[in-house]
C-alpha cells in the first residue's frame, strides 16, 4: 500500500469512527474536546505527507489535515464550557508549561501537537484536539462562513509570526519571495505594516494578484538567476529612492531556488526569514550573515497567542481570505489532492464535511 492509498483508506473509515463517537464525551480526556469540522484547508504540508516527501510522526494510517475550524460538540471535564463555541485549531499545538513555552518560543514547543501530524487531523467530520489551545471565533463573523476561516491556521497565521519576529515597521523594505498559498498574505502582513513590499514569483498570474493585494512592485523571476534578480531589485531600489540597506526577506516558495535567492539578497543589516519548508539541500557561505551583520532566522507555526490579533484582521477586512480560497466537498478529497499535485488549483482548497 503506497502512502496515498494509505490516506484514502483510512480517510472514510476515521469519519465514520468519530461521527459515531462525538457526543460520547468518556472516550475523550480531560483535557481534550471534541470538534465538529466546517472546514479545513490543504497545505502544501498535507501533499509532502500524503506523498509521503516528509513522514508524520505518527506512524500511517492517519488522517491528514491541520487548517481546521468549527464548533465545539464535547469536551472533557476541563473544557465543559467551550462546548458550543466556534473556534480555530491553531495548527501549532503548544503544551504551555515547558522551558519553551515558559520563554515565549510555544510555537516550537517540542511537547506540541500537530493535527494530521501527532493524531488525526481535519479531513473528517469530527476531530480530537487539546483544548487549551483553541481560539474562539466571535458569534458576528462580518459576513464569512466558518469553513472560509480555516486557513488562518496556518496559511495567515504563520507568516505574521515571521513580521512581529522581524520587526518590520512603517518604510522598510520587504522582498517576498513566492507568492503563492503563504506568500500573499505575507505581502499583506507586511503592507498592513507600513512597509514597501516587493514581490518576487515565476507565475505572472500570482504577480498580478499580489499586487492587487498589497505588493508596491513586481518581478517576475522566471529564467532568471540570482544575481539577475539582485541586479534588478537594486535598479528598483535606485529608480524608486526605496531603502538601499536593513532589507527584510521573506522565503515563502519552499523551493531550493527560492532559498537560494533569497540567500543571496541578504546583505547590510538585512533579516532574512525562512518560511517556506523544503528537503532539498543547498550549499551557503554562512558567513555572510557575519560580514552583513545581518540576521536570519526559521519560522516553525505561529504561538496562538497571535491568532486572536489576525482573526480581527481578517474579519475587519484588512486581510482578503475569501480571494485566496475556493470551497470544495470532502468527498471530492482524491480529486483535489490530484489537482493540487499537478500545480492545477488557483487557490488554497478548503474541503468540507457533507457540504457543496
Amino acid at each position: 500500500m503506497t502512502a496515498i492509498d494509505a490516506w484514502g483508506y483510512f480517510l472514510g473509515a476515521a469519519n465514520t469512527l468519530l461521527e459515531r463517537r462525538a457526543f460520547q464525551v468518556e472516550h475523550w480526556a480531560a483535557d481534550e474536546v471534541v470538534v465538529q469540522v466546517a472546514g479545513c484547508g490543504l497545505c502544501h504540508t498535507d501533499l509532502d505527507f500524503i506523498t509521503g516527501q516528509v513522514r508524520t510522526r505518527r506512524e500511517l494510517p492517519l488522517i491528514p489535515g491541520h487548517e481546521i475550524c468549527g464548533t465545539v460538540v464535547a469536551a472533557g471535564r476541563q473544557f465543559t464550557d467551550r462546548v458550543g463555541q466556534q473556534v480555530i485549531v491553531p495548527a501549532v499545538l503548544p503544551c504551555g508549561e515547558c522551558e519553551l513555552c515558559r520563554a515565549g518560543r510555544d510555537n516550537i514547543c517540542q511537547r506540541q501537537k500537530m493535527p494530521g501530524n501527532d493524531f488525526n487531523g481535519g479531513f473528517a467530520s469530527h476531530v480530537v484536539v487539546p483544548g487549551r489551545s483553541l481560539c474562539r471565533l466571535p458569534e458576528d463573523l462580518h459576513g464569512f462562513e466558518l469553513a472560509e476561516l480555516s486557513v488562518i491556521a496556518d496559511a495567515v497565521t504563520t507568516p505574521y509570526q515571521s513580521l512581529v519576529r522581524s520587526g518590520v515597521k512603517d518604510n522598510d523594505l520587504v522582498i517576498v519571495i513566492g507568492v503563492g498559498g503563504i506568500g500573499l498574505y505575507m505581502v499583506q502582513h507586511a503592507k498592513n505594516a507600513g512597509a514597501i513590499v516587493i514581490a518576487l514569483e515565476i507565475d505572472p498570474g500570482r504577480l498580478a494578484i499580489a499586487t492587487a493585494q498589497g505588493a508596491d512592485h513586481s518581478l517576475c523571476t522566471k529564467g532568471m538567476t540570482a544575481r539577475d534578480i539582485k541586479q534588478e531589485i537594486k535598479s528598483l531600489v535606485r529608480q524608486n529612492s526605496l531603502p538601499e540597506y536593513r532589507w527584510k526577506i521573506f522565503e515563502t516558495s519552499g523551493s531550493a531556488a527560492g532559498q537560494s535567492v533569497a540567500f543571496a539578497l541578504l546583505s547590510f543589516a538585512g533579516t532574512l526569514g525562512v518560511i517556506g519548508f523544503t528537503m532539498e539541500k543547498l550549499t551557503l557561505r554562512l558567513s555572510n550573515v557575519m560580514a552583513f551583520d545581518a540576521d536570519l532566522f526559521g519560522n516553525w507555526g505561529c504561538s496562538p497567542n497571535h491568532y486572536p490579533t489576525v482573526v480581527d484582521q481578517v474579519l475587519n477586512g484588512r486581510i482578503k481570505l475569501r480571494e485566496n480560497i475556493e470551497v470544495h466537498p470532502l468527498d471530492d478529497i482524491n480529486t483535489v489532492v490530484a489537482q493540487a499535485l499537478e500545480h492545477r488549483l488557483q487557490r488554497r482548497a478548503v474541503l468540507i464535511p457533507g457540504g457543496d
